[in-house]
């Protein structure tokens, strides 16, 4: 009987302490089941009746959209497309007085998934030719609601989007790429776009978002601007991002091979006018590299209608090569006109001796050969040189040299120190 009551006061006991057990998990527990019974009563009663076809205030106000861009990434810039890509966190937030709520939060963080059973805007961008929402590994959404009905829809978005060039001043050229958004659908009287923070401080470009090689990321702008159409009246926003040309490539690549073949052209002024096989190669070389050089800094570029600064450059320097090559071509060759004398006295006695064999026209023939003899053993001028110089080449030497500096110094001292056009800047 012993055992069976002391067994019976072990059970009880351990009953007791799983009890007071229970008891005390239990809140924590309740509390927790509690909050989520709360929210999905408050998500369920707010997508109860709610028809996410029609924006909010219909028929009673305008919808007020705010917005702003943060830029993760900007680059490259592509010319021959006039095109550039941008990698952004992009912004929205509007207020749905159908979405109010009250409960124990003042803010609750929704899924992306909620943002298809709600109005959202129909925002486009204007300007872009491409865009892509990024979906890895889950769509890359954020949605954020107020229990005043307020939203914030935020998604990460990558844009190739149209930048017009004036490529005039290239490659000490300038440029504003705009990026252009609005309502497709919705005019002014139904739907209102605003910058969040005003237009100074709602687009803003992360410290190291630059992804350029060929140009400096000086600084950008924001704005907006109207637009009519047969439909109405739309607002579109503007964001301007100011590019800056780095010229260093251009300098190695065209500026310097130009400047020196230019040099190289006028060497041949230095050489003797006999030395005629040096000088046709230095000519017909130069030209040649001239054209090839022309060529490879137009592959860079769009097939635009005028003129750049590299391509005034690139003439001047091919019209000093063409001109040292024409230079060349004007004078005489004095060779030719000291073996004319010899070629006449060689015809003479080669007429003697095809003569007949009549002896009073023998001895004519002989008395003539006689006469032109002394013309063939005649001591050759002394003021005659084989290496000389024309005149034509001193003044070359230094004409020359002396119009082609004083070009650079007006072509880079009017292109560096002159502001660049900016055209469609805010």
């Amino acid at each position: 009987m012993r055992r069976l009551w002391v067994c019976v006061l072990l059970v009880s006991i351990t009953c007791r302490l799983s009890l007071s057990q229970d008891v005390t998990g239990t809140p924590k527990e309740a509390e927790l089941n509690d909050n989520i019974t709360i929210f999905t009563r408050i998500l369920d009663g707010l997508l109860d009746g709610y028809d996410n076809r029609l924006r909010p205030g219909l028929g009673e106000k305008v919808t007020e959209i705010k917005t702003n861009i943060f830029v993760t990434s900007f680059g490259p810039v592509s010319d021959t497309e006039m095109e550039y890509t941008i990698d952004v966190f992009f912004r929205q937030s509007w207020k749905d007085e159908r979405l109010c709520f009250k409960g124990p939060m003042e803010m609750l963080a929704l899924n992306n998934l909620l943002a298809s059973n709600i109005w959202t805007p129909d925002t486009f961008f204007l300007n872009g030719k491409k865009s892509i929402a990024h979906n890895m590994t889950t769509p890359n959404k954020l949605l954020r609601l107020k229990d005043d009905g307020t939203l914030l829809y935020t998604m990460r978005l990558t844009i190739s989007a149209e930048c017009p060039m004036q490529l005039e001043d290239f490659p000490m050229d300038a440029h504003a790429c705009p990026l252009k958004f609005g309502s497709y659908a919705y005019p002014v009287s139904e739907v209102v776009y605003t910058w969040t923070q005003g237009a100074a401080k709602s687009v803003v470009v992360a410290e190291e978002g630059s992804r350029l090689n060929q140009y400096h990321l000086i600084g950008q702008t924001a704005g907006t601007e109207d637009i009519y159409t047969s439909r109405g009246q739309y607002t579109v926003m503007m964001a301007h991002f100011y590019l800056k040309r780095k010229i260093g490539y251009f300098v190695i690549q065209t500026y310097m091979p130009c400047f020196m073949t230019v040099i190289l052209s006028q060497v041949s002024f230095w050489l003797n006018r006999e030395s005629v096989p040096a000088r046709t190669v230095f000519g017909v070389t130069t030209v040649l590299t001239m054209t090839t050089l022309s060529i490879s800094a137009r592959n860079s570029l769009p097939k635009v209608a005028y003129a750049t600064a590299m391509d005034w450059f690139i003439a001047v320097c091919y019209a000093f090569v063409f001109s040292a090559l024409i230079e060349f071509a004007t004078k005489k060759d004095p060779l030719a006109l000291s073996k004319k004398p010899n070629n006449t006295c060689s015809a003479g006695v080669n007429y003697t001796a095809n003569l007949t064999k009549d002896t009073s026209i023998s001895t004519i023939s002989n008395s003539t050969a006689v006469q032109l003899k002394p013309s063939e053993t005649k001591a050759p001028d002394p003021k005659k040189t084989y290496n000389s110089v024309s005149k034509i080449d001193k003044m070359s030497r230094i004409v020359f040299p002396v119009l082609f500096g004083t070009f650079n110094l007006v072509y880079w001292a009017t292109y560096l120190n002159r502001e660049p056009v900016i055209k469609g800047a805010v």
